[in-house]
C-alpha cells in the first residue's frame, strides 16, 4: 500500500489539530497550513472530507475554523487515510472466492493474499493513534511497531 498525498496531508493537518486541542477556539485553515507547511488550497479540500466523515467539525466566521469531532486517543491512522482515500486495500482484484470456485489458475490463492495483505494494513494503521502521534510529536517515546 502506498499512502498518498492526501492521506498524508490529512494526517498531518490533524496532528496539527490535536496539538493545539487545548486552546480554546477552533483553528483556521491558514493557521493549520502555516504550522504544517501544507497547500491551504489542496487543505480546505482535505479538511471538507474529513468534515464529511465526521472526524472534524467546522464553525464558520470571526472565531471560526475546525476542531476534532473525538478525542485524539479515539482517532486512528487507518480512520483519517480511509476518510480521504477510501478503503485500505492491498489492489482492488475482488474478494476471494468460496468452495473452490476458482476460474483462473492461482486466482484464488492471490486473492486470499491480496486480503490478508490489506487486513495487515488496516490493523496496523489502525494501532496508531493521534495521542500517539501527540506524544512522540513532543518528545515522548517513539511509536513501536508490533513487529520490531
Amino acid at each position: 500500500m502506498r499512502v498518498s498525498t492526501r492521506g498524508d496531508y490529512a494526517s498531518r493537518a490533524l496532528l496539527s489539530l490535536a496539538l493545539h486541542e487545548d486552546e480554546c477556539s477552533p483553528t483556521t485553515v491558514r493557521d493549520i497550513a502555516d504550522r504544517t507547511g501544507l497547500p491551504q488550497p489542496y487543505l480546505e479540500q482535505i479538511l471538507l472530507a474529513l468534515k464529511a466523515a465526521g472526524l472534524v467539525s467546522s464553525k464558520r466566521g470571526v472565531g471560526g475554523g475546525y476542531v476534532l469531532n473525538r478525542p485524539p486517543e479515539a482517532l486512528t491512522l487507518a480512520e483519517i487515510v480511509a476518510a480521504v482515500d477510501g478503503p485500505i486495500v492491498a489492489g482492488d482484484f475482488g474478494v476471494p472466492h468460496q468452495d473452490g470456485a476458482c476460474d483462473h489458475e492461482g486466482q484464488c490463492v492471490l486473492l486470499s493474499v491480496w486480503a490478508d495483505v490489506g487486513e495487515h494494513m488496516r490493523s496496523h494503521l489502525s494501532s496508531f493513534t493521534l495521542a500517539d502521534m501527540v506524544r512522540q510529536s513532543r518528545g515522548g517515546p517513539r511509536v513501536v511497531l508490533a513487529h520490531e
